[in-house]
């Protein structure tokens, strides 16, 4: 008679799976309830995208109007002002302040004086953990046209005849929307990639050095490879993220009244127009329209990067 062949093991219920890690289900049930209490819950808040939304009333009982609010946006005379604004510091800070943190934790890498090392990363921190209001109250402080860092500092070096009032040129706001930013984030932002960096293989960088390759090289043929997949999932999210271009930074910088050619952003917009003149169907649907297209940007950029076998799902 032939071998019995062995019986294959039952696989094990959800049920049952759910009770042998109920101490890890446990540590994470608190996170599902609070997305779920702060973020699914309230998604029935979006119906009054296409209502004219009346307070009294409630949701249930205002006057269902369509699509009106959207076609009041696309027509609003401020629609490709704040389109461009929104499309051009989310590009602008795209291409700038992505890649400083990733150049950052490439330096600090290299630093073999672990004390410097220590002082330069948490001077580059700290800034990050500053509350907005602060970090304006500096930014008004050294580009004031009295007594300004700046202005003293580009006058002394006969730069400049006359103080300039930077936050009242238009051209300079994102300049200077832009470089704050990355002051304020790229030391906190490069903690990610310097523990990527931390678990790249010695012996690649051991190899490469028997074979001649220069520091240079050998952060270009094995840091950056290394590296790669954790760069590619921060750029999706970076793509999805291209309408959010900022709100608190854009609203305490750009206090000026003349700025707003260049300052108002989808947030800062719904925020002027829709919040605080109480046009809540109006601001609903400015906000459902960029969660829609930053969906969107997001699918299409995880299904770009999936061709490197790289992608968030």
């Amino acid at each position: 008679m032939g071998r019995r062949m062995p019986m294959k093991a039952a696989k094990p219920s959800k049920l049952e799976q759910f009770r042998k890690q109920w101490d890890l289900q446990s540590m994470v049930l608190p996170g599902v309830l609070f997305v779920f209490v702060f973020s699914y819950i309230p998604m029935y808040g979006v119906l009054m995208a296409f209502q004219q939304y009346d307070i009294f009333a409630g949701i249930w009982r205002s006057e269902w109007v369509g699509l009106a609010n959207f076609r009041m946006f696309f027509q609003a005379p401020e629609f490709g002002n704040v389109m461009r604004n929104t499309i051009a510091i989310s590009l602008f800070k795209l291409v700038i302040s992505f890649p400083a943190p990733i150049v950052l934790a490439l330096m600090l890498n290299e630093v073999r004086h672990m004390a410097f090392k220590r002082v330069i990363q948490t001077i580059s921190y700290l800034p990050y953990f500053l509350s907005w209001v602060i970090v304006s109250g500096f930014v008004f402080s050294l580009l004031s046209v009295d007594n300004g860092t700046v202005n003293l500092l580009l006058q002394r070096l006969d730069l400049i005849e006359h103080p300039i009032n930077f936050l009242a040129v238009p051209e300079y706001f994102w300049t200077i929307l832009v470089s704050v930013n990355v002051w304020k984030d790229v030391g906190f932002a490069s903690i990610v990639y310097l523990a990527a960096i931390a678990g790249v293989d010695p012996t690649l960088y051991e190899a490469a050095s028997i074979d001649g390759a220069s520091r240079f090289k050998q952060i270009y043929l094995v840091t950056l490879p290394a590296i790669a997949p954790v760069i590619m999932i921060f750029m999706i999210l970076a793509i999805g993220n291209i309408l959010s271009a900022g709100f608190e930074d854009i609203l305490l910088l750009a206090t000026n009244p003349i700025l707003r050619d260049y300052s108002d952003v989808i947030d800062t917009y719904v925020y002027r127009v829709g919040i605080l003149n109480s046009r809540f169907s109006y601001a609903t649907a400015v906000g459902l329209f960029k969660a829609v297209i930053s969906v969107g940007l997001l699918l299409a950029a995880n299904r770009l990067a999936r061709r490197t076998g790289v992608s968030l799902w």
